[in-house]
C-alpha cells in the first residue's frame, strides 16, 4: 500500500487528525533528538503504527539506507512526503530527497528557513520588506539603528516562536543577548497592521487564501499579551490583494503542493512582506480556518500532501480564533480553570487544557508557551477578541515554585 511519511517531532492537531482518519496511510518520520518533545503517553497511542526513528549520531546517508531496508519490510510504502515542523525543515527535507520521496529542495528551504535569504528572495520577487541586515557584533546592531533609528527586531536567522527574538530599543537592550550563540539578524521596527495568510496548494496552484488579524503582535505576547489568531471568515480584512500577494511568494519559489503560512505588514497603501513557511501554521490557526469557514481543513491538507486535489466545500461563515491560555510560570500545577467551565462562556466552541493539578511545568520565552486553548466564535474578529478578553478573564492557573527536570514540557 502506498502512504505519507510524516514527520512527528512533536503531537498536534494536524499529527493526531491524520492518525484518527488516515492511520493505514501514514508512516511516521522521528529524530532521536526530539524524543524528550514526545511524551510517554503519545508514543504508547501511535505505537500500531511504523515509526522510523532517525538517529542523531550517524550520518544521514546512511539512515537513509537504513530506512530503505526497514521500509522494504512494512505494509506501507510512502510515496508522499509531509512535514508540518519548522524547525526540521533542513534535515527533514534532506532525507526525504535521499529516500526519493517529493521534497523541498536546499534553495527552498533557504528560502523558507533562513529569514535573511527569506527577504532577499522577497526583495528579488519584487516585494517589499523591512529594511535588514545580518549582525555578528553589538556594533553591527548600532551601526543599523544609527541609519534605520531604534527600536530593531534582532532575531536569529533560523528561530521560530519568537525563540530568542528581541525588540531592542536602545543599545543597553543588547547586553540580554549572546550575539555569538547563533547567526542573527536586525531588522527595522515596522509600523501599521500585522497580518497572516495561509494558502494550500496542488499542482503550483493556489486553490483558496485564508487570511488572519492578530490582536497582540508576537513580540507583545512574549511579555504577557493575548495570545490569538483569528481567522477572517466573516468582517473586514486585510485591505490589500492578499490572493496575488500569496500566488506571487508561491509562484516566485516555485512551491508545487502543500500549506503555505505568512506574514505581512499593511502601513497606510504599503504592504511589507514578513515572513513565510512552506508548512502548517503554528498554534491552533489551522484548525481556526476550519471552524470560520466550515470545512474539514486538516483533511484537505492531507489531501494536498498526497497528490489530491481536495474539494473546498464551505459551509457556515464566522470568524474563529484561537486564544493560547496562559502559563505564566514554571512549579507544580495546584489549580487550574476546566474546560467545562470555559465551554460556558460566551463564544467558546472549544476548549483544550493540558495541565492537570500536580503535573510539573515549564514556562518559556515563546510565542507557543501556553497551558492550552479555546477557540472562540464571533462574527467579527473585534467581537472574538472580545470574547476572549472575557474568557482571561475567568482563566485561572494556580503554579507553586517548584522543581522542574529540564525535560518537562507544557
Amino acid at each position: 500500500m502506498s502512504g505519507l511519511l510524516l514527520v512527528d517531532d512533536r503531537p498536534n492537531s494536524f499529527t493526531r487528525y491524520a492518525l484518527r482518519h488516515r492511520p493505514e496511510e501514514l508512516v511516521l518520520l522521528r529524530f532521536e533528538e526530539a524524543r524528550d518533545d514526545l511524551p510517554a503517553g503519545y508514543l504508547r497511542d501511535t505505537a500500531q503504527l511504523p515509526a522510523f526513528w532517525v538517529r542523531s549520531d550517524v550520518p544521514l546517508t546512511e539512515e537513509a539506507r537504513r530506512y530503505h531496508d526497514w521500509i522494504a519490510r512494512q505494509p506501507v510504502r510512502p510515496v508522499h512526503f509531509c512535514n508540518p515542523s519548522e524547525p526540521r525543515q533542513h534535515i527533514a527535507q534532506r532525507f526525504a530527497g535521499l529516500v526519493g520521496l517529493p521534497h523541498l529542495t536546499s534553495e527552498q528551504v533557504q528560502w523558507v528557513r533562513d529569514k535573511a535569504a527569506m527577504k532577499d528572495k522577497f526583495r528579488a520577487l519584487g516585494l517589499r520588506t523591512a529594511a535588514y541586515q545580518r549582525v555578528s557584533a553589538a556594533e553591527d546592531v548600532t551601526g543599523f539603528a544609527a541609519e534605520h533609528g531604534w527600536p530593531v527586531v534582532l532575531k536569529p536567522v533560523d528561530s521560530f516562536a519568537c525563540l530568542d527574538t528581541h525588540l531592542l530599543r536602545g543599545p543597553a537592550d543588547l547586553r540580554q543577548v549572546d550575539l555569538a550563540a547563533r547567526r542573527f539578524m536586525v531588522e527595522e521596527h515596522l509600523g501599521g497592521t500585522e497580518w497572516e495568510a495561509c494558502a494550500l496548494i496542488h499542482r503550483g496552484e493556489v486553490l483558496d487564501v485564508w487570511p488572519s488579524a492578530m490582536p497582540c503582535r508576537p513580540l507583545d505576547i512574549v511579555e504577557g499579551a493575548m495570545n490569538a489568531n483569528i481567522s477572517l471568515g466573516s468582517g473586514p480584512g486585510p485591505r490589500c490583494d492578499v490572493a496575488d500577494l500569496v500566488r506571487r511568494v508561491v509562484t516566485g519559489m516555485a512551491i508545487d503542493h502543500g500549506y503555505l503560512h505568512m506574514e505581512f505588514f499593511e502601513t497606510d497603501d504599503t504592504v511589507h512582506m514578513g515572513e513565510a513557511g512552506v508548512r502548517l501554521a503554528g498554534c491552533e490557526i489551522t484548525a481556526n480556518h476550519g471552524h470560520a469557514y466550515g470545512f474539514d481543513v486538516f483533511g484537505a491538507t492531507l489531501d494536498v500532501y498526497t497528490g489530491r486535489r481536495p474539494r473546498l466545500d464551505y459551509g457556515v461563515r464566522r470568524c474563529v480564533g484561537d486564544l493560547l491560555l496562559p502559563l505564566p510560570d514554571s512549579g507544580r500545577v495546584l489549580a487550574v480553570t476546566s474546560p467545562e467551565e470555559l465551554l460556558r462562556l460566551p463564544g467558546v466552541i472549544e476548549a483544550v487544557v493540558r495541565m492537570a493539578p500536580g503535573d510539573l511545568v515549564t514556562a518559556r520565552r515563546a510565542s507557543h508557551n501556553a497551558s492550552g486553548f479555546v477557540h472562540v466564535e464571533g462574527a467579527t474578529a473585534a467581537e472574538v477578541e472580545k470574547r476572549m478578553a472575557n474568557v482571561l478573564e475567568h482563566f485561572r492557573i494556580d503554579i507553586a515554585a517548584a522543581p522542574v527536570p529540564s525535560t518537562a514540557s507544557p
